[in-house]
């Protein structure tokens, strides 16, 4: 009988973009347990390359299904995203509070009203107008539902907000993750809402035991341990493995600035042999082609 670690890797499959002849890496994650088997760490699972912003390349803004698409065209990954607010309290994708690095606009997102937001285009990385806008955040919910998985980071939006979210229109999804900032905030989420995973900062022994006595269950946490695998912090890691945590770091303020490109993966190469579970790094496609194999 299949485990449900090889049923859900039975659904990861090749499909067809809707926009064109693309093949897509895809996963649909059809519940809250499939959700956690797919966070759940082993020692063979690959290592996971998670976009953050969505990832970006050249032609291709953050924050923007175009980008998320391109990059499940390529390999498998799941997607850090930024909502914030309008004026007119739609959820949109902005990392930034203002418009003014990421479109052809200037101003704060909470200035305009959605409508509004619409006139103007995003920019991809490098500074090139594209011709994508704004989206909402439930129009990348909608597109990925059978497709990847979203972390939430959260941009000022009143914990509240997402809580009632989760328990009404978000409920048909099953592949939501809440960055969190603190253990109050994941408690408050833990405690209102069974339908999501977090994603929380256990970058040390002191944070290893405030979650441990937490309450929160282990398998509701994935832990954020900052910008590598540092061997001073070994035994925190070993110690949420037991627990069949995964670790994931964030290398966008590190390896992602390293110049000339060469260089940059080179330092990829280097974040892949310390083995962490998960990478979150700005340019996901530049991984393609690179070990994340375990034990080789």
């Amino acid at each position: 009988m299949k485990s449900i670690f090889n049923i859900l890797l039975s659904v990861i499959i090749f499909s067809l973009a809707s926009c064109g002849t693309a093949k897509l890496h895809t996963v649909h994650i059809k519940s809250m347990s499939e959700l956690q088997e797919y966070f759940r760490y082993a020692p063979d699972k690959d290592i996971i390359i998670s976009g953050h912003r969505g990832g970006m390349q050249e032609g291709f803004p953050e924050n923007c299904i175009a980008s998320c698409e391109k990059t499940l065209s390529l390999m498998p990954s799941f997607f850090e995203i930024d909502p914030r607010l309008t004026k007119d309290s739609v959820l949109v994708l902005m990392h930034d509070a203002t418009i003014d690095r990421t479109t052809n606009g200037k101003g704060k997102v909470s200035d305009y009203s959605y409508a509004q937001l619409q006139q103007f285009r995003l920019k991809d990385r490098q500074g090139n107008l594209t011709p994508y806008r704004i989206l909402t955040l439930d129009e990348l919910l909608e597109w990925g539902r059978d497709k990847t998985v979203f972390n939430f980071d959260n941009k000022n939006v009143p914990w509240q907000l997402y809580s009632d979210n989760l328990k009404g229109k978000w409920g048909r999804y099953h592949n939501i993750m809440l960055s969190v900032r603190s253990l109050k905030e994941a408690l408050f989420y833990y405690e209102r809402n069974d339908n999501v995973v977090l994603c929380c900062e256990i970058s040390n022994m002191e944070m290893y035991e405030a979650y441990k006595n937490s309450g929160i269950p282990w398998n509701r946490i994935v832990a954020y341990v900052k910008y590598t695998m540092d061997p001073a912090q070994q035994q925190v890691y070993d110690l949420l493995h037991s627990h069949g945590v995964m670790c994931m770091t964030s290398i966008h303020p590190t390896a992602d600035k390293v110049k000339p490109r060469e260089a940059r993966i080179k330092a990829y190469r280097k974040e892949l042999a310390v083995s962490p579970d998960i990478i979150e790094t700005d340019y996901p496609a530049d991984f393609v082609g690179l070990d994340v194999k375990r034990g080789r």
